[in-house]
């Protein structure tokens, strides 16, 4: 937050695959809703053009990053050789302290590799990892970490993502006592695997409120407020609820949900407006993005397929955690 009390959050403009125009129109909107300012960070001629198209002109500000890492790069040597891509120059704006938080829809390897370079890790924090936000329903949300920044694991990594999205659930989402869940094959402990188990038995043993097993078709029914797992099951359980909502979105068009809607009486309408309202909290436009815990400041990293209200939902999530002293409420709990 800066002196001023403002919150500024810098985005990628030149990031995913409606940029720039979408990401604008989404800043844009963030603005004007929430009142903070934002940071454009792109080919500064062709932002000030779309700049200029928005009521809310005052609060958008641009700084020009000429490069641009392209999601197919590798994203340690583009993140190296292209130090003036707007992702490593929206990192630098946090880095520096121009900046509360960074927002990108762009190459997500290139965005957890420029923050790993350019923002020191918090201390005690052994692996970073990205949290995923899924709302369950009207009043609550689930956290999945992590959802693909550490692809291999060891128990008291996962133990660390658990203290993390505590962290991140009790100061963010302002959830009193997290409830913790290890993501399993079952309830049935015997059937894990050897890290899986002895994750169990360490976070039995912390001081988290730590539940249990939550099985994959229990991740969004709301049994555990931070679910614990490692990054490349995380990933793939991030995809799957992705895909599934994207595939019965598209099943249930507006024109085929007015007219089911219309045909329906009694229970099944009640059926059918419980899925509407499911698919809604998985379309990931919904929830803006993961959060990158355990470095020292504020990234979201959005969906790559991001439009202006998945990316004002994003620089929502990154004005919530600047306000809120999520970095500060880390330091402390890791010290």
């Amino acid at each position: 937050m800066n002196s001023d009390g403002h919150v500024t959050v810098a985005v990628d403009a030149a990031g995913g695959d409606f940029a720039p125009h979408e990401v604008v129109k989404g800043a844009a909107a963030a603005v004007e809703e929430y009142g903070t300012r934002v940071v454009l960070v792109g080919r500064k001629a062709l932002l000030e053009k779309l700049v200029r198209r928005q009521a809310v002109e005052p609060g958008l500000t641009i700084v020009d990053a000429p490069q641009v890492i392209d999601c197919n790069e590798p994203p340690v040597q583009a993140v190296r050789g292209k130090p003036d891509s707007s992702i490593v120059v929206g990192t630098r704006l946090v880095q520096d302290g121009a900046a509360s938080a960074f927002v990108s829809a762009g190459n997500t390897g290139a965005v957890v590799g420029a923050a790993f370079l350019n923002l020191a890790r918090i201390e005690g924090v052994q692996r970073p990892a990205l949290c995923g936000v899924f709302p369950v329903d009207a009043a609550s949300t689930a956290l999945l970490i992590d959802v693909g920044a550490n692809v291999d694991c060891r128990p008291e990594f996962l133990v660390q993502f658990a203290q993390l999205g505590n962290f991140f659930a009790n100061s963010v989402l302002g959830i009193g006592s997290p409830r913790v869940g290890l993501l399993n094959v079952s309830g049935e402990r015997i059937e894990t695997n050897a890290m899986a188990r002895d994750a169990y038995r360490l976070l039995e043993n912390s001081s988290l409120n730590f539940i249990g097993d939550i099985g994959g078709n229990e991740i969004l029914m709301g049994k555990a407020d931070v679910i614990v797992t490692d990054g490349f099951t995380g990933n793939v359980v991030l995809k799957t609820i992705e895909g599934l909502g994207g595939i019965v979105q598209n099943l249930m068009s507006a024109e085929q949900a007015f007219k089911i809607s219309n045909d329906l009486r009694g229970t099944a309408l009640v059926h059918y407006a419980q899925l509407a309202s499911m698919v809604e909290r998985m379309d990931y436009k919904e929830h803006g993005g993961a959060f990158l815990l355990g470095i020292d400041g504020n990234i979201i990293v959005a969906h790559g397929r991001s439009q202006a209200k998945a990316i004002k939902n994003a620089i929502h999530l990154a004005y919530r955690a600047a306000q809120t002293g999520l970095v500060k409420t880390i330091k402390e709990g890791m010290a």
